[in-house]
């Protein structure tokens, strides 16, 4: 009997030392594993990634012109939420110019030999989520305007990026003729902010901090 129950209280003591040492060889494995996370930090590429400059610049090309035609769905909505007339107007103004900006890349990509191709924007879709958001979380008048141009210069400096880094590739690429189209639009886009800002200074921002 005693033999039997020092047997006993000795596999007890093996089969814990063995959980043991288990649970620490897992934890082992786990914190190594956190920290080849952490200390990497690495993206995998896709499959379908892009591995050269050319590449990269179409990629670009249709995940702006998502994004181009995108807008022409959120202008009229911010336009019709809008009060001021002078806000109003330059939306509508800009939704004209967005328009022919949608038919400036198309021509972009014609002339690089590569057939408009929409590729879903990130960066745009929650850039507009954004400005409906800032609508529905302000009253109609001089408040929701001043929030409408906000979210428009969000917008916009996004673009103004956009543009000028797809002329750089261009430049590099030795694309000049889609260089001279990428740049028109640049312009127009910088010109839209500038009006943006000049409607926000000139009345709407000051007639929102009197709501106060």
């Amino acid at each position: 009997m005693a033999t039997t129950a020092k047997k006993t209280t000795a596999d007890k003591a093996k089969s814990t030392a063995s959980k043991s040492t288990a649970s620490r060889n897992t934890a082992s494995r786990n914190t190594a594993k956190t920290a080849s996370k952490s200390t990497d930090g690495k993206v995998k590429a896709k499959s379908t990634a892009a591995d050269g400059l050319r590449e990269l610049f179409v990629d670009s090309l249709k995940d702006i012109y998502w994004a181009e035609k995108a807008l022409t769905k959120a202008l009229p909505k911010m336009a019709k939420n809008a009060t001021s007339e002078n806000l109003i107007t330059a939306i509508n103004d800009h939704l004209s110019v967005t328009e022919e900006q949608v038919k400036r890349l198309e021509q972009v990509f014609s002339l690089i030999g590569e057939k408009a191709a929409a590729k879903k924007c990130d960066a745009m879709e929650g850039l507009i989520k954004e400005g409906e958001s800032i609508m529905e979380e302000t009253e109609a008048g001089p408040v929701r305007d001043a929030g409408i141009i906000a979210a428009s210069q969000k917008i916009e400096h996004y673009e103004i990026a956009t543009y000028g880094t797809l002329a750089a590739f261009a430049t590099t690429l030795g694309e000049d003729d889609a260089v001279l189209l990428l740049e028109k639009t640049l312009a127009e886009e910088k010109e839209a902010d500038t009006l943006l800002t000049e409607a926000a200074y000139n009345t709407i921002n000051f007639d929102a901090n009197e709501e106060d």
